[in-house]
């Protein structure tokens, strides 16, 4: 136990260097510099940018992609419940109980396309152009209300001259249609 303590060679060792290392001032006053400004260089800062923007946008693009993994995973997911829904529903549906019947992704996909066409004529009918004194009345009263938002009975010279250019529509509507 007592040998280590007993040993006489010491543990710091010195080399000599039989050639002399110098260096120029400039290295010198730069590191030195350097130890008196905990600051980083610009050089070095906007590498360190460059570099955490680099890292950051991977990150965000790796995120991306699994953001993306696991909403397809979900409609597949869903997908899947609902095919097993409409395959449980038809079966139900044929074994008699035609009331509790749940339609079809290709009947739900007609009827929306059946809502898609009446909306477009409504939106067609909707068109002002060929009528430009309704459509002039009407953009009046508009304006009328946008003008007088707290006090809109201020506009109802507007709205009667509205009123009145819809009823020669309509009139005109009837005799041609007689």
């Amino acid at each position: 136990m007592g040998a280590s303590q007993s040993r006489s060679e010491p543990d710091e060792r010195v080399f000599h260097n039989e050639t002399p290392i110098s260096f120029s001032q400039d290295v010198v006053n730069q590191l030195s510099d350097r130890l008196e400004s905990p600051e980083t260089s610009p050089e070095r800062q906007s590498t360190l940018d460059a570099l955490i923007r680099s890292r950051i946008q991977s990150e965000l693009e790796h995120l991306k992609q699994e953001e993306e993994k696991v909403r397809q995973e979900i409609e597949q997911a869903l997908e899947k419940e609902n095919l097993d829904r409409e395959k449980t529903a038809a079966e139900d549906g044929a074994e008699g109980d035609e009331t509790r019947r749940l339609p079809s992704s290709t009947e739900l996909l007609g009827d929306l396309e059946e809502i898609r066409s009446k909306v477009e004529r409504y939106q067609a009918r909707r068109d002002l152009s060929e009528f430009p004194e309704v459509k002039s009345t009407g953009e009046a009263v508009v304006s009328c209300y946008r003008a007088h938002p707290s006090t809109p009975l201020d506009c109802w010279r507007e709205v009667s001259k509205f009123k009145s250019s819809v009823a020669q529509l309509e009139q005109q509507y009837v005799k041609t249609v007689q």
